[in-house]
């Protein structure tokens, strides 16, 4: 069996990233041959012509399409891999301009906020810090890379006013 087709396989089916140790136990091969199969495709993957490249995220490893060719692609995944929850809270931290205090985001989404941010801090898009008896919320650089925009980038789309539609 070529281990590195059934790496590759694993993470392409995963809707999730996955860490090195459930890599091993799926695949049946050992932490130090998944990560030589890991290092090869990342490897190989940061060659021109690939579009997608291999990242690892404080969750584990998950393919990614490279940031240039994102604007190209997002009509057909946009955030496929962000739930509709998660999606609200990163909304509400760039409209209510970051940092925001945790407990405002709590206050407009109910105590799931705190699931989400969770999440969200685990995927690398928001980091927290301790704020008096709340956390504050911070957009991270892998915010950026995510979306293929700064937060100044954002941050001018919602201040600027929409054409109506005719």
């Amino acid at each position: 069996m070529n281990k590195r087709a059934l790496v590759e396989s694993a993470l392409f089916v995963s809707d999730k990233p996955i860490g090195l140790v459930k890599l091993s136990e799926t695949t049946g091969l050992s932490q130090d041959e998944v990560k030589s199969v890991i290092e090869k495709i990342q490897q190989e993957h940061t060659k021109e012509e690939k579009g997608m490249e291999l990242v690892e995220t404080p969750e584990g490893y998950e393919f990614r399409i490279k940031p240039e060719y994102r604007d190209k692609i997002v009509k057909l995944a946009p955030m496929s891999d962000l739930t509709e929850g998660q999606l609200r809270t990163l909304a509400l931290t760039v409209a209510l301009k970051p940092p925001v205090k945790q407990s405002a985001i709590v206050r407009y989404q109910g105590n799931k906020a705190y699931g989400y941010i969770g999440q969200l801090e685990n995927k690398g898009l928001i980091k927290t810090e301790k704020f008096s008896r709340t956390k504050i919320i911070k957009l991270t650089p892998e915010f950026e890379k995510y979306f293929g925009k700064s937060l100044e980038d954002l941050k001018k789309l919602l201040e600027k006013p929409s054409e109506p539609k005719s």
